[in-house]
């Protein structure tokens, strides 16, 4: 029976992370099943140039991607259609992550508004007890959105900040080798292997490519 992991792109700054770790699970064999938000969109087409629509998903995806996606097991549910296989806990999922997630969007999931499919499939992988990993972008953070992660920690999420560490590549780390390090910690998160970034093995200076 297929149990897909679902993704959540949410219209934060950040849609190379989203990208990233997409690409890793497509990568690992998994099924994805893949909620963009409204803003998500308008983020997703500022960041990269490329729009993002319904009727066209799996072509917009794929140029969004660089990837060819013929032959991955992808599914793609509008984020207005609240009637999707997603938003039950009877249907079948690993878990989800959330990636970028908005202020609005861990607001959303923390107090179970579920205004839009992302935040009810968030709400619903929580209370399965599935793995929930959210991947706030936003600093400074004001004390709202602080209690709002930690409603979200305290409900089983993992709270993972889009926040990258230099050991892997060092000082002269491309732009993608900081991202790919942020999609590696929620693919690590998530139970997902992966090779998206080099592990610390405890030798100081070991951050060469």
């Amino acid at each position: 029976m297929r149990e897909p992991w679902v993704v959540g792109v949410s219209g934060a700054s950040g849609t190379p992370y989203a990208a990233a770790v997409l690409r890793g699970l497509l990568d690992a064999g998994t099924g994805v099943d893949l909620i963009v938000s409204r803003a998500a969109r308008l983020t997703v087409l500022d960041e990269t140039g490329r729009p993002f629509r319904d009727a066209h998903w799996r072509d917009d995806l794929g140029a969004w991607l660089g990837r060819d996606l013929a032959g991955d097991d992808l599914r793609y549910w509008p984020a207005g259609d609240l009637a999707a296989g997603p938003s039950s806990g009877s249907y079948r999922a690993r878990g989800m992550a959330v990636v970028p997630a908005s202020t609005a969007a861990c607001a959303g999931i923390a107090i179970g508004l579920s205004k839009d499919l992302l935040q009810r499939a968030a709400e619903v992988n929580l209370k399965e007890r599935r793995p929930v990993v959210v991947v706030p972008r936003e600093t400074p953070v004001t004390r709202s959105h602080l209690e709002h992660l930690i409603a979200l920690h305290d409900a089983g999420a993992v709270v993972l900040p889009a926040s990258p560490g230099f050991y892997g590549a060092g000082a002269s780390a491309s732009a993608q080798q900081l991202v790919d390090f942020v999609a590696g910690k929620v693919l690590d998160a998530l139970g997902v292997p992966h090779t998206l970034f080099r592990r610390w093995a405890g030798e100081l200076g070991a951050a060469v490519w």
